[in-house]
């Protein structure tokens, strides 16, 4: 009997401990992460792919005449 009243006090105390653990606190929020948009690929290599047609344009030209 006083094993069954010490049990159930000890499993009244532990419960009310947790109930009443503390107060309410704010919650901490993880800071938002943004990430910087980034060319793609394909992007980078316009420059470069006109710059080459147009060398090719002044390489076919027939000499002494625009482009």
């Amino acid at each position: 009997m006083k094993k069954l009243l010490a049990g159930a006090a000890s499993i009244v105390l532990l419960g009310a401990t947790t109930a009443y653990a503390g107060g309410m606190a704010e919650p901490v929020m993880d800071a938002t992460v943004v990430e910087a948009a980034t060319s793609s690929a394909s992007q980078q290599i316009i420059i470069p792919l006109l710059l080459l047609l147009v060398l090719l344009a002044a390489a076919s030209a027939p000499d002494g005449s625009p482009i």
